[in-house]
């Protein structure tokens, strides 16, 4: 029984306890008048009483001392329940202190376990901290690597989700969860920012970008060879934006931008049309399911946030999809720009 149950059947069996008195305090008030009654009415017995009316009241007095015997037998019961609950309240009130102090050493027990549990992560967190020291240390002092400490120390990922009341659902949701659980899981998550915007219009894309400089732009959600699905009327119905204007949007602002990841169906085109402006472009050759686009994007995120290169992490994506037996390996296309080697593009500092 819980402690709460046990409070219960406490101030249940306190208002039992409180009732019985009670029914005593009237039945020995009751006796007390019926006694007075009796000895009234012997007092009024005199020599000159009547025989009539001498029995008249002997009977009187044999009834209310019939009366009184009955409330004595009703006393003693009332008092034997009332001993009952009073042995049943100081058991449950035992009880109740027995769950009490182990609920306490449980509390107890847990604090100690939550506290050396801390003590264990501080303890290795300042170890980590202590070995990238180290290591950043070593990577300054070395010349074979100062274009590395070019990178920036953080990179943003806008994240657009577009799904139109008139289109499929799709579970983009579940992908925005699935990427932001690898990178919270990778070696340089402190480097990955993931940003995510819903129900995306036209309008949205320039302002997030300008608000944002993100470092990757990844499109989740609807399109095919020519367009990119987005929230058009104030139903939630689609709009599609063509691929020019895709490339126009991203030539306005491109001084930051590396990758693009076209996540929707049919989009290979639009990778191959914005690499003139971006080093690097993921899209689709075909259509793709939800869940091979959710395990292909977290995976490469995964490796983004290990420090892989872009090279590295789309074939991480890829085995990604061959490990959870997905068919759909041969859909994802890596696009680059003729001077650029996606194996050589790291975009994380570790």
């Amino acid at each position: 029984m819980s402690i709460s149950q046990y409070r219960r059947t406490i101030e249940r069996l306190n208002a039992d306890i409180a009732n019985l008195t009670r029914q005593i305090s009237v039945a020995t008030k009751d006796i007390s008048n019926l006694r007075q009654d009796i000895s009234r009415i012997r007092s009024s017995i005199t020599k000159s009483t009547s025989p009539s009316t001498l029995r008249s009241k002997e009977s009187q007095i044999q009834t209310k001392e019939k009366n009184v015997a009955d409330k004595l037998g009703k006393i003693a019961d009332l008092e034997k329940r009332k001993s009952a609950k009073l042995a049943d309240l100081h058991r449950t009130l035992d009880s109740v202190e027995k769950s009490e102090a182990s609920e306490r050493k449980k509390q107890e027990t847990a604090s100690k376990k939550r506290w050396e549990q801390e003590l264990s992560y501080a303890k290795a967190v300042t170890a980590e901290v202590q070995q990238q020291s180290r290591i950043q240390s070593q990577i300054k002092q070395s010349p074979l690597v100062v274009n590395f400490w070019e990178l920036p120390t953080k990179i943003k990922v806008l994240f657009f989700a577009s799904n139109p009341i008139d289109q499929q659902s799709l579970r983009l949701d579940e992908e925005v969860r699935a990427i932001q659980e690898k990178i919270r899981m990778s070696e340089y998550r402190d480097s990955l920012e993931l940003i995510s915007r819903w129900a995306v219009r036209p309008g949205d894309l320039l302002q997030a970008l300008n608000e944002h400089r993100p470092t990757i732009i990844h499109f989740s959600g609807h399109g095919d060879e020519d367009h990119i699905a987005f929230i058009g009327g104030s139903e939630g119905e689609t709009k599609l934006v063509t691929k020019d204007a895709i490339v126009q949007m991203i030539n306005a602002t491109v001084d930051n931008v590396k990758v693009i990841i076209f996540n929707t169906c049919l989009s290979s085109a639009q990778a191959l049309a914005v690499i003139e402006c971006v080093d690097v472009a993921i899209g689709m050759k075909e259509e793709i399911g939800d869940d091979a686009a959710r395990v292909f994007a977290a995976q490469f995120y995964s490796a983004i946030g290990f420090g892989k290169s872009i090279q590295q992490a789309f074939d991480q994506g890829i085995a990604a999809l061959y490990l959870e037996g997905i068919p759909e390996d041969h859909i994802p296309g890596l696009y680059h720009r003729d001077d650029i080697d996606p194996s050589a593009v790291v975009l994380v500092r570790p």
